[in-house]
């Protein structure tokens, strides 16, 4: 066991406040992180969970959010390609919607399926059970996280539009990033009188070779006439990714926490680090005075600073686990993404080996003479 290990572990107390420091700055990068996977994830669910293989949009549209209709003319041009099995539009409403004994109403979104087995605009992730308690007019699904917001619960009856709908299940993955968001089937939309028969909503289409969709939706984009766009499901994943980073006002608090995290920790974990090795200052002495060179001691400290950020990478692991667990008991949307962690991983130990470095200063102060004191 080298000296650097040996005392950090006999001498832990000394160093725990740069310890925790670290872990600190790991838990706020990683936490927030995690939040905003979760809001991804949520904003993208609609693509992730599609059994469509390409998706039709307006030419400007990067997101199934808001995205806007389509002329009924698209839909044979659609159909031209032989590849094409199967297509149907993402229909929605909007509209004020009241739990039950509440007298102010939350504006919700509509969105819509067609509850029959292996639908295109049936999400993967939907349970028999889901599908079947949905093709019963005028109920509706809400995510977990949306419960407490709408006053609702499972078997609850709340007023949309005017009309009596029922809470028949309950989701998981579906975070409202604006508005709450309500699932029904197009059948219900539809005895509502609120389906939309002059405009098409996104496409959704299915492809017999699902492999062929990229050429396929090259093929489609070629006959467009810059009346649509196609998007594999991919593509269009990435592109409302990108447009989520560089609009949403979320994005840009997160970013500046993520900062605000790194400055924090590199500030902290320096002083509380130098402070550490300066209580050591006598010990560091008398190596001196056994002969140890500087560049020796130069090395132990840069050794304890890499077991200083080991272990603030082992206490923020711990942390964040528990985190996972308590947003998912809570159903917070909450995630990781592996390129994150890694990326957070590296600059936890940047910052540690660069707060040793900055402490090498102190060594200056280990004069053997100073033992005579």
């Amino acid at each position: 066991m080298s000296l650097a290990l040996s005392t950090l572990l006999f001498e832990w107390r000394r160093y725990m406040a740069a310890i925790v420091a670290l872990a600190s700055a790991g838990v706020l990068v990683l936490g927030m992180s995690g939040l905003f996977v979760g809001l991804i994830s949520g904003y993208t669910a609609t693509i992730d969970r599609s059994r469509a293989d390409i998706m039709v949009l307006p030419p400007n549209a990067k997101s199934l959010n808001n995205a806007g209709g389509l002329p009924e003319r698209i839909l044979p041009l659609v159909y031209m390609n032989s590849e094409v099995t199967e297509v149907r539009d993402l229909d929605g409403d909007d509209g004020r919607f009241y739990g039950p004994g509440k007298s102010d109403p939350e504006y919700v979104s509509v969105s819509i399926i067609d509850p029959i087995p292996n639908a295109v605009t049936l999400p993967t992730d939907f349970t028999e059970a889901t599908r079947q308690a949905l093709s019963v007019p005028y109920n509706i699904a809400v995510d977990r996280t949306l419960l407490k917001r709408l006053g609702v619960q499972l078997g609850s009856e709340a007023t949309f539009r005017g009309h009596v709908v029922r809470v028949a299940a309950i989701l998981d993955g579906y975070p409202a990033l604006d508005n709450p968001v309500i699932v029904m089937s197009r059948q219900t939309l539809r005895e509502m009188g609120r389906a939309n028969t002059t405009r098409l909503g996104p496409l959704m289409v299915r492809v017999r070779d699902p492999e062929q969709a990229e050429a396929v939706r090259d093929q489609l984009n070629a006959i467009s006439n810059h009346q649509y766009r196609a998007w594999t499901r991919s593509g269009l994943h990435a592109a409302t990714l990108d447009s989520f980073l560089n609009e949403s006002i979320i994005a840009l608090f997160m970013w500046a926490a993520t900062v605000l995290g790194l400055l924090v920790g590199i500030m902290i974990t320096w002083q509380t680090l130098r402070g550490a090795i300066l209580a050591n200052i006598k010990e560091l002495a008398s190596l001196r005075a056994l002969g140890v060179s500087m560049g020796s001691l130069r090395l132990i400290v840069m050794e304890l600073s890499f077991w200083v950020g080991v272990a603030g990478l082992v206490v923020t692991a711990g942390i964040m686990a528990l985190i996972a667990v308590l947003a998912g008991v809570g159903g917070v949307p909450f995630g990781f993404m592996p390129s994150w962690i890694i990326t957070c991983a590296i600059m936890l130990m940047i910052i540690a080996l660069a707060s040793g470095f900055f402490s090498l200063g102190v060594l200056k102060k280990s004069q053997p003479a100073d033992l005579l004191r």
